[in-house]
């Protein structure tokens, strides 16, 4: 029970923390545009506290704390999708209430570049968010840095068969510099089926080997069941924590984020393309997961408070920066209904100088709602197979 209040709570705070950061990117912009804003909600439902500021804004914490919204003057509804039936109806009606100038102030009537900018800087905050958040995590506890020298090749393995040697120090991975050898591993694990060209340095000369990482399954306690690439390669021992300088955390972290950027795109790409198992996507449940058994294993492993409050900061510094990467890129997906979405109808607009017909806006954002909601049950689905839920419940019957 304690363990599921844990992961509850960080799941929470992780979620409420980046959705209202993707949130606070349209706010701003929108501000910067000069767009009359009514509300800004963290979380859905109900309002439990509720105030306006100076500029007439509503802010409000609402009951369901999974999400939150940002609602601009004349939205229909929390996804900002008009009506375009009725534009000019609420242009009429804008002017006859408030006056001509006021329509200036509706995000609908603003030109097509100002609604693109508000839109796209969402998933940027997320992006800057995870920036500084690494950048704080480099200079305050640093990178683990584990050998890149081989200690182990595993017999039968791919590794072996490309020929691999204990001693071996990976340099590069298709052209790719390793700097860790977690790098290895993350690369390796989303390549299974996939020859690798590596360039190791071997008695004090530059050799380049091919292998193939094999699809294995493997279970732990963080992730459940997963499905990896693996080579057979094992690090010599040795490793260390090290810290960026003030002056470089930044671009270290600027680059953290774009491998992590570039990581989730070929994810998908391979996953769309039939070459990964489609069992691997994951959700809320997942990320639920996820952050729970992160901050479960800080809890059971500090071993006083000093070390318990530095554990609890970094796990939560590291899953906040992990998953506004990836919130900031799905929003970026041209999908009806997400940024990306509205991105690809402003794209339309503007070549072809006129608003895509209502009709088919209308029909698109039920595709992509239909399209979202399909996704989010399958990866529930696959989240409580990978976490073995079904079977806990089959057995709790039989």
């Amino acid at each position: 029970m304690i363990g599921f209040l844990i992961m509850l709570v960080s799941l929470v705070f992780v979620l409420s923390v980046v959705v209202t950061v993707h949130e606070l990117g349209h706010y701003w912009a929108a501000r910067a545009c000069g767009v009359a804003i009514e509300r800004f909600s963290i979380g859905f439902g109900a309002p439990l506290i509720s105030w306006r500021d100076k500029h007439g804004v509503e802010w409000c914490v609402a009951s369901i704390p999974l999400g939150g919204y940002v609602r601009f003057a004349g939205d229909e509804n929390a996804a900002s999708v008009p009506d375009q039936n009725d534009l000019d109806a609420m242009r009429n009606e804008i002017r006859r209430r408030e006056g001509d100038e006021a329509v200036n102030r509706y995000f609908h009537f603003k030109p097509v570049w100002q609604r693109a900018f508000i839109a796209v800087a969402g998933p940027m905050a997320n992006f800057i968010l995870a920036i500084l958040v690494f950048a704080v995590i480099l200079v305050s506890f640093g990178a683990q840095k584990t050998s890149t020298t081989v200690g182990e090749v595993v017999a039968g393995t791919p590794a072996a068969v490309a020929g691999f040697k204990p001693g071996d120090v990976i340099l590069k991975a298709d052209n790719r510099k390793i700097r860790s050898f977690q790098d290895i591993q993350g690369y390796v694990a989303l390549r299974a089926n996939l020859p690798i060209d590596f360039a190791v340095e071997r008695e004090g000369r530059t050799v380049h080997l091919t292998a193939t990482p094999r699809l294995v399954e493997r279970q732990n306690e963080i992730s459940g069941r997963v499905k990896i690439g693996e080579l057979g390669l094992r690090s010599a021992p040795g490793g260390r924590f090290e810290r960026s300088s003030l002056l470089s955390a930044i671009p270290d972290a600027t680059v953290e984020v774009w491998d992590m950027i570039k990581t989730i795109a070929f994810y998908l790409g391979r996953l769309l393309m039939g070459q990964l198992p489609a069992d691997q996507i994951s959700g809320i449940i997942g990320i639920g997961h996820t952050a729970g058994a992160v901050t479960n294993g800080v809890v059971e492993q500090a071993p006083n408070g000093k070390a318990l409050a530095i554990g609890l900061l970094y796990s939560q510094f590291w899953l906040i920066a992990s998953l506004s990467v990836s919130i900031g890129f799905m929003n970026l997906l041209p999908i009806p209904v997400l940024d990306g979405g509205h991105l690809l109808m402003y794209a339309y607009e503007a070549v072809a100088k006129r608003p895509l017909r209502a009709e088919f806006q209308a029909a698109g954002f039920r595709a992509g709602l239909a399209l979202i909601l399909g996704f989010m049950l399958f990866a529930a689905w696959n989240d409580l197979n990978r976490y073995d839920v079904f079977k806990f419940i089959g057995g709790v019957f039989t």
